[in-house]
């Protein structure tokens, strides 16, 4: 399954969100968006679950690499 790497540890919060959701549209079907956090995302994971129709939440994994570096894919149905 490929992915799209996005490292949003940098960017300002406000923009996290729309930024992700930008991304995750621009995919195909069957691909994954994978983001480099600095905390757990699991309040995008909720928005995803409740808002985007064509998340693949029962794929959706997250790793933690460091005290400041959580990973997670974001898969597209």
């Amino acid at each position: 399954m490929p992915a799209t790497t996005l490292d949003i540890r940098d960017v300002p919060p406000p923009e996290r969100h729309p930024m992700i959701h930008e991304a995750f549209q621009d995919l195909a079907s069957g691909e994954t968006l994978r983001i480099v956090n600095d905390h757990e995302p699991k309040p995008l994971f909720y928005e995803f679950q409740a808002e985007v129709e064509a998340f693949d939440a029962e794929n959706y994994a997250v790793e933690r690499r460091d005290t400041d570096e959580f990973v997670a894919d974001l898969p597209k149905e």
